[in-house]
């Protein structure tokens, strides 16, 4: 089952896209292919598959058969020509720059972005010559205003983690068009049953898949789809794709692939390179977990906003900021952005401060405190202190992680119980 296969629908395609039965054993279940390496069939067949003339398997730094299915599965949902994974979602946001900047060059950014991203944005990329202009990406002429010559790609969350901020994709991928540029998106907070962010005009999408991909805390895992809508060779800024590639006797990866020059050019430059590699068995666990992905969306959805109404009611509460409270100033972009849900992710500020949210996330007992997102079971951290700690004040205010604000994420257990459990914590936190 292929993307060819446009009849199916959500649900059909999150459990079969990319399984089938395996043709040695029959086995129904995608099987984990734990091995290193591949026998060629001669000479001639290991020529070909190093010579990129020939698709197969090599070593499973670059490709592996459980792996294989985990991309194809996720390009379909997606709407994609294809995509690669690699080893979390951080990795992906790397795989998904390579090929498109060079020392000198930089990316216009949201200021709205997960507090690793922001760091590794701002902090990390310096290191390969790269740079970053953060902007807030509701003020769309300051996003034009940021793209100068060096700038090779624009990039934003489709709900934007910790706060739940839906971004206008439509409005900022006409500014990326019109300069030329790709617009990567990071997915993870939506998933793509709640947002497709290529039907809005992006080009590339990435995914941390350790959210709610996989949607049960087991593996970390990262993927980048490829829309296979972008013209490479338009201009001379992305010579990795449309120049001559001299690791590969001057093949041109737009040229020889067309809408799948990026996937290949992920897997025999960057992982080939990078080494980001996912491991199969972690693709196995996220092949098992979207299979139920829409069920879990639709129930995270139907909670986050029910309890997001209830806290906006409760008087040690000073604001949510949920997308799908009518409250919301991202509302009316839900029925056009995300048009099952706003997602199971928003925050909280407390009357109290800083030491009301410290008190509080320690007081509740149903919600898991830890540094993670998208999982069966509510979570909660407070951000300003450990996942945008490395942030000045301003940052994490700009981020919607200020030192008064609890991230919280809905998981799929009874609301009553995490309504009951949210208000213990918050009387013992006055």
């Amino acid at each position: 089952m292929t993307q060819e296969d446009p009849n199916y629908g959500f649900d059909t395609l999150q459990i079969h896209a990319g399984a089938r039965p395996d043709p040695a054993t029959g086995a129904r279940q995608v099987p984990i292919y734990q091995t290193t390496a591949y026998v060629f069939r001669d000479a001639e067949h290991a020529a070909a598959l190093f010579n990129l003339q020939e698709v197969g398997y090599i070593y499973s730094r670059l490709t592996n058969p459980t792996v294989a299915a985990l991309q194809e599965r996720v390009a379909v949902l997606e709407g994609g020509a294809g995509a690669v994974c690699c080893s979390s979602g951080h990795a992906a946001q790397i795989m998904a720059l390579f090929p498109l900047m060079a020392p000198g060059r930089n990316v216009v950014v949201s200021t709205r972005l997960y507090g690793g991203s922001i760091t590794q944005f701002s902090q990390t990329i310096k290191r390969f010559g790269w740079s970053a202009t953060f902007v807030d990406f509701d003020d769309l002429d300051a996003v034009e205003a940021a793209i100068d010559d060096d700038t090779r790609a624009v990039f934003c969350e489709s709900i934007a983690n910790p706060g739940g901020y839906i971004t206008d994709l439509d409005a900022i991928s006409a500014i990326a068009d019109k300069a030329g540029l790709p617009l990567i998106v990071d997915n993870t907070s939506a998933t793509p049953y709640l947002c497709r962010p290529i039907e809005h005009g992006a080009t590339l999408v990435v995914h941390s898949m350790t959210k709610y991909l996989t949607g049960n805390g087991t593996v970390t895992g990262g993927v980048v789809v490829d829309s296979g809508k972008f013209d490479w060779s338009a201009s001379d800024k992305f010579p990795s794709l449309s120049a001559p590639e001299p690791a590969y006797h001057g093949l041109k990866f737009h040229e020889t692939f067309g809408p799948l020059a990026f996937t290949f050019h992920g897997i025999a430059i960057g992982l080939r390179d990078l080494g980001m590699t996912l491991n199969p068995q972690a693709a196995h666990y996220t092949l098992m977990g979207i299979e139920t992905l829409s069920l879990r969306m639709d129930r995270h959805v139907e909670n986050a906003m029910k309890i997001a109404a209830w806290l906006e009611t409760h008087d040690a509460v000073e604001a949510v900021t949920y997308a799908g409270l009518p409250s919301s100033r991202y509302n009316d972009r839900v029925a056009r952005i995300c048009p099952k849900g706003a997602g199971g992710l928003f925050t909280v500020a407390l009357k109290g401060g800083y030491e009301s949210c410290i008190k509080f996330v320690d007081a509740l007992e149903i919600f898991s405190h830890v540094a993670n997102l998208g999982d069966t079971r509510s979570l909660v951290i407070h951000s300003a202190s450990t996942t945008h700690r490395q942030l000045s004040e301003e940052q994490q205010v700009a981020a919607g992680a200020a030192p008064n604000v609890v991230r919280i994420s809905i998981g799929i257990e009874d609301a009553n119980d995490l309504i009951a459990d949210l208000d213990q914590a918050l009387n013992k936190a006055k």
